[in-house]
């Protein structure tokens, strides 16, 4: 006999399944859609964004309450938070997104000698999830690439941002898509904020074959674990944390620059977590490094640590206001505590010597590394100019660091006739001014060499 648990989970599948039906079967379609139309449901989007600013605040405004009565931290609100200028920034990243080219659908890779071509064709997954945390700006951002990518998508977010995402997917991207003549139920939102349903979209492979993680290390761990027992991949952005090496050679004010640049937001993966300081300045440094962080409202984590020492602290609501702060003896000894105990994000070094620098870079291994730069760099519109899915830290080839929409489709391999008369794919559009060729001008310019 099933238990009240049973029936809350199924439910919840249940919803998941009804959403991941509808994005299905727009997808067809939509891979097939001209690159115009795509384009137009973007720039239509930038535009609603701002056309709907009050009703989206009013939404968000009701997240933030429930929030601050939660008792979530600041940073955590901070996180949750839109306000005019960010979805004004919001709509400068779609209309930026939509004036970025598409790529070709087919890339020759070679013309044999037994008269045949070889070519790499570009696919569209089908429907991808994706669950994330209460940010309201990740919707959009995941919207607007799976968008861009002819992808369908199942979104699901917790209950903190669940009234500011449905506000988004209601007043800006099904209207949007709608506008631009695209099925405006390719891209769902579930509307569920129990956490059953977030298993239940890695529960689904027949339909969502893909699902994008991202959130706390646990948690997509969890995630991780439920879809590999179901067959669904993963594409997971967990832990988070950034690092900064204070190498000898290092200009004071730039030191304190880089801490106060890498602290401008406290619920970011990227922000400044650990400060290593070569121990050969780190009694001349740390007077002032304490002081700029009194400053802009940090505490300090000194040795001896009560923590792990890559200890994440944006995701603590009580301490997210805090740096760790420990000695490196050299640039491989902080690289190798960067690489072992920290998440692999990213690191930054700050010195004047090329020489720390280089042996730094050489031996951090993680999805990114800076010389005199933030680790707020590391994201997908200030590294790459497009909005991201997430930041992929698995060291396995694929997509690692930012993805975007260029990471998200699968490889086939074509192989056709060099010369001849060649048949017309179904699923090109004929009006589509980008696929007049049945292949593409690449293989056109190769059958002619």
């Amino acid at each position: 006999m099933n238990t009240a648990e049973d029936d809350r989970k199924a439910r919840s599948l249940a919803t998941v399944r009804g959403c991941a039906t509808r994005a299905h079967q727009g997808v067809s379609a939509l891979a097939s859609a001209p690159d115009a139309d795509i384009d137009a449901a973007l720039r239509h989007m930038a535009e609603r964004l701002q056309a709907a600013t009050s009703r989206l605040l009013l939404a968000n405004h009701q997240d933030l309450q429930s929030a601050a009565s939660a008792g979530l931290s600041s940073a955590l609100q901070d996180r949750l938070r839109l306000t005019g200028t960010r979805l004004d920034d919001m709509a400068s990243q779609l209309r930026a997104l939509a004036d970025v080219p598409h790529a070709p659908r087919d890339t020759v890779l070679e013309r044999r000698s037994d008269g045949l071509t070889v070519l790499e064709r570009r696919r569209p997954v089908g429907v991808i999830g994706a669950n994330f945390e209460a940010r309201p700006n990740v919707t959009l951002d995941i919207a607007s690439q799976l968008l861009k990518s002819r992808n369908g998508g199942v979104l699901r977010t917790g209950a903190a941002a669940l009234a500011s995402s449905r506000a988004l997917m209601a007043e800006v991207v099904q209207p949007a898509l709608d506008t631009a003549g695209l099925d405006a139920g390719v891209l769902q939102l579930v509307p569920d904020a129990d956490r059953a349903s977030a298993y239940g979209l890695v529960s689904v492979p027949d339909l969502v074959p893909l699902v994008i993680l991202r959130g706390s290390g646990p948690s997509t761990r969890s995630l991780g674990d439920t879809a590999a027992r179901h067959g669904t991949r993963t594409m997971a952005h967990a832990d988070g944390g950034g690092v900064l090496y204070v190498g000898p050679a290092s200009e004071e004010r730039a030191v304190h620059r880089l801490i106060v640049d890498s602290l401008d937001r406290l619920g970011v993966c990227n922000r400044l977590n650990l400060l290593l300081i070569d121990e050969g300045s780190y009694d001349a440094l740390l007077p002032g490094i304490t002081s700029v962080l009194d400053k802009a409202g940090i505490s300090l984590s000194l040795p001896p640590h009560q923590h792990p020492r890559g200890y994440e602290w944006s995701l603590d609501a009580a301490r997210s206001a805090t740096v760790t702060i420990d000695t490196a003896r050299d640039p491989l000894h902080a690289a190798r505590i960067a690489n072992e105990e920290t998440s692999g994000l990213v690191a930054a070094v700050v010195t004047d010597d090329w020489a720390v620098a280089k042996e730094f870079i050489d031996a951090y291994t993680g999805t990114g590394v800076m010389w005199n730069a933030t680790t707020r760099l590391l994201d997908g519109f200030e590294l790459l100019g497009l909005p991201e899915t997430g930041i992929n830290i698995d060291r396995v080839p694929g997509p690692r660091g930012p993805v975007t929409f260029r990471d998200l489709y699968v490889r086939q391999l074509l192989v056709v006739p060099t010369g001849g008369k060649r048949p017309q794919p179904a699923d090109v559009r004929p009006d589509d001014p980008h696929r007049r060729h049945p292949w593409n001008a690449a293989l056109l310019a190769a059958s002619r060499r």
